[in-house]
């Protein structure tokens, strides 16, 4: 029986794995193969190196979570196997509820699948006392402010971009000044998330002090080697050039700040002045209409493809970041269980938190990569195409805020989901457009496969369990 357990581990192990890279791992890379600064080969190549970079270096605090986080695994040491069948179930239950989301193209949640799984489980089978409250209610609070916090800081960041680049009158100027300050800030951010704690893996403990100063220098010095790359790179005769385009832009914003002063100003204007002011908002607002009408009809600019290319480099780098954050992570919903379940069949009892065999995590790389190569393109499409028009420079802003919020998360131990971070970041960009440059009936489909995630997981596990049970125990 332990052999055939050990079979059923590690074919629905690679079964999930699989299906993390059919669907979370296509959100992590989705943006850049949309914005077309990645093809699908390259992504699959980056993501099978980062992936296993980031489950290896961080992810044991969250692989301990979803071992014995969410259940309390004394509760089955009158018959571990009871715990191994559960883990198993749960493997299954969620690769099944995940291959039918990628079929048709919804991001979901890995993490949402494997804990409603787990959880259901232990609900059903051994009642609520079974359940670490505390620890669920940490999680979900996870969940729901993960992906406002991916929405502000891309939201933040795209702004920025926008008014100091996209909008300037030099923007291939601008680019190459802030371009060494946008890969300071993400190596920093990397930085941190990945000496923050320590690296157990590489017996490596860094304090907090020692982690920041690590970061900062990380930070300085790629900024500098991305000043003199950027410098050469972007180096062009129309460099200095006024854009045109970019002065209609300038124009634009400036009439409208002047309609909205001088609107307060009619309001409190009496008389003749009233007059006067009345007919100079009248005046302003043909002006506005005619500039944007003016600005539709353009094309974009030479300096504009330019900086959109540059950025390229910059989304390559945060989709980098991504697939290590997922790593860190994700890759822990199928690697945690499996792990649980070798502990029981090893010892034959319930252990509080099993080590992560180097193999183990190993077959969880490949099985991600499989997935990707094979599945992972549908829901690419969804989050690169459906949600709104990406470019490099809205695929970099989207990125590197979901990276920084998953790494977060991730070195406090909370199994947060990468889909619903990434695609609150892709929103954010989204908003900084303006609520007309998101699909909302896509949004919408969206919403309902996240509603259904956790009972999905849930029923498709307990079905499974009540199959399994019969045969081995």
């Amino acid at each position: 029986m332990e052999t055939t357990l050990l079979v059923l581990t590690l074919v629905f192990g690679f079964y999930m794995t699989w299906n993390i890279g059919a669907n979370d791992v296509a959100n992590a890379m989705g943006t850049s193969v949309g914005s077309k600064a990645l093809t699908l080969k390259k992504a699959v190549i980056l993501a099978a190196i980062l992936e296993f970079a980031g489950a290896f270096l961080v992810g044991s605090d969250v692989s301990e979570t979803i071992q014995s986080g969410i259940l309390d695994l004394s509760a089955f040491a009158f018959n571990p196997n009871i715990l191994a069948i559960g883990m198993i179930s749960a493997l299954l239950g969620t690769g099944i509820w995940l291959q039918l989301a990628s079929y048709f193209g919804w991001p979901v949640s890995t993490t949402h699948s494997i804990i409603g799984a787990l959880f259901g489980f232990g609900l059903v089978i051994a009642g609520p006392a079974t359940i670490h409250w505390a620890k669920i209610y940490y999680i979900v609070m996870s969940w729901i402010l993960s992906p406002l916090i991916g929405a502000t800081i891309s939201y933040l960041v795209f702004i920025v971009i926008q008014r100091k680049i996209l909008f300037s009158a030099t923007p291939l100027r601008a680019t190459r000044r802030l371009a060494p300050i946008f890969i300071f800030f993400s190596f920093f951010v990397f930085g941190l998330g990945l000496f923050a704690g320590g690296l157990k893996r590489l017996h490596l403990n860094f304090t907090f002090t020692q982690a920041l100063g690590l970061s900062i220098f990380l930070g300085i010095l790629t900024a500098l080697f991305s000043g003199l790359f950027f410098k050469n790179k972007i180096k062009s005769s129309t460099e200095d050039e006024v854009d045109k385009q970019q002065i209609d832009y300038q124009l634009l914003r400036g009439l409208n700040k002047s309609i909205k002063h001088l609107r307060r100003a009619k309001t409190i204007a009496i008389g003749e002045l009233q007059v006067d002011v009345n007919s100079m908002l009248k005046k302003l607002s043909l002006a506005a209409h005619n500039a944007k009408k003016q600005m539709s009809l353009q094309v974009t600019s030479h300096q504009h493809n330019q900086v959109e290319k540059t950025f390229g480099y910059l989304q390559i780098l945060s989709a980098c970041f991504v697939a290590f954050a997922h790593g860190a992570n994700d890759v822990a919903n199928a690697i945690g269980p499996m792990a649980a379940i070798l502990a029981i069949i090893k010892h034959k009892t319930v252990a509080a938190a099993a080590q992560t065999p180097l193999w183990l995590l190993a077959l969880g790389g490949a099985g991600i990569v499989v997935g990707l190569m094979t599945w992972g393109w549908r829901v690419i499409e969804t989050i690169g195409k459906k949600i709104t028009d990406l470019t490099p420079t809205r695929g970099f802003a989207a990125e590197i805020s979901a990276a920084a919020t998953i790494l977060l998360a991730s070195k406090l131990g909370l199994p947060i989901s990468t889909t619903h971070t990434l695609i609150g970041a892709v929103l954010g960009v989204g908003l900084a457009r303006g609520i007309g440059a998101l699909n909302l009936g896509v949004l919408k489909d969206i919403a309902a496969a996240w509603i259904i995630t956790i009972p999905a997981g849930a029923v498709f596990t307990i079905a499974t369990y009540f199959i399994l049970k019969p045969i081995f125990i």
